[in-house]
């Protein structure tokens, strides 16, 4: 069944707005960005939005005469009436604050026709809380995108304790017919589903740093050269069946004892943080980065992107 989805706005304006308003508008959809604060403005998303659309075009995922159409499909406005007034379904990608998000959603359930759908984008605050202080609490649902949104297939699509049936099929076939691929999370849970796995593997990453087992340049190539290259094709429950359950549950049985179990940030990474070493930010974090240094990770990590969402048929 083809989704009766057909207009997007997006609430906030950054990196993660910014994203996913371009893959919908790529995609065919007409998108409308909602500004919710003065930085959205000044971080022109419009203008980074353009950028990333010449990387594509260098890479051959576009071409130059479908930017302009892109650009066309693609409005702001700050007002919520008016966006609510447009969209079939609104992606809020807004600050990381339970109160604020909650304000949002109860404000855009008052304003918002019944049949709408309101998603939140965040990585971090359980969507069943977000939802609370709204009355039509079924029709909203976690779409929790990756970075960069417009190359990332996926999306998990967080369940509520309240929300419908309907709400999570409609969702699912939208993000499906935008060529994502949405993983339904049936519990609302801290961290969701990848970040789950992503953050268990961080922890162990900084105690292999913090114990001088090894370096991070080491870590980091361990898994860019590793099982890294493995994780896109075979991931982690096919890799256990395939070598066994046995051999998996006597690994388990002498590994698990010496590895991480803090409930705690790692050590190492409080002490960057009191000498204010943040990592990109502030030019180091666990490593050193120059500002040249930067620019080539970022443009680096999109134009890989495409390469290996190519191989892997998923571009």
């Amino acid at each position: 069944m083809k989704n009766e989805i057909k207009r997007i706005a997006v609430l906030g304006a950054g990196t993660m707005g910014a994203g996913i308003g371009q893959l919908f508008a790529i995609k065919g959809f007409q998108v409308m960005l909602i500004y919710t604060c003065e930085a959205d403005q000044k971080s022109d998303p419009l203008g980074r939005i353009r950028s990333s659309l010449e990387i594509l075009k260098e890479n051959q995922v576009i071409t130059a005469e479908e930017i302009p159409e892109i650009m066309k499909r693609i409005s702001i406005t700050e007002s919520l009436e008016e966006a609510a007034g447009f969209a079939d379904i609104i992606f809020e990608c807004i600050i990381e604050d339970l109160k604020i998000k909650q304000d949002y959603f109860a404000e855009l359930d008052r304003l918002c026709p019944k049949d709408t759908i309101l998603a939140s984008n965040t990585s971090a605050i359980s969507i069943t809380e977000i939802a609370e202080k709204a009355e039509n609490k079924e029709r909203i649902i976690g779409t929790h995108y990756w970075n960069p949104a417009y190359l990332i297939p996926l999306v998990e699509v967080v369940k509520t304790k309240y929300v419908s049936e309907q709400t999570v099929k409609r969702t699912c076939t939208l993000l499906t017919d935008a060529g994502k691929k949405p993983v339904v999370v049936n519990k609302d849970v801290p961290g969701f589903l990848a970040n789950r796995m992503q953050h268990a593997l961080f922890r162990e990453a900084l105690y292999i740093i913090e114990q001088g087992i090894a370096e991070p340049e080491a870590v980091d190539d361990a898994i860019k050269y590793g099982f890294g290259m493995r994780l896109g094709i075979m991931a982690p429950v096919t890799v256990m069946d395939m070598g066994g359950l046995d051999l998996t549950h006597s690994i388990h049985s002498y590994l698990f004892r010496d590895l991480s179990c803090s409930k705690e940030p790692s050590p190492i990474l409080v002490e960057k943080l009191n000498q204010g070493k943040l990592g990109f930010k502030t030019g180091e974090g666990l490593l050193p980065w120059t500002q040249e240094k930067i620019e080539f990770e970022k443009k680096n990590l999109t134009e890989k992107l495409i390469k290996v969402a190519r191989i892997l048929e998923r571009l």
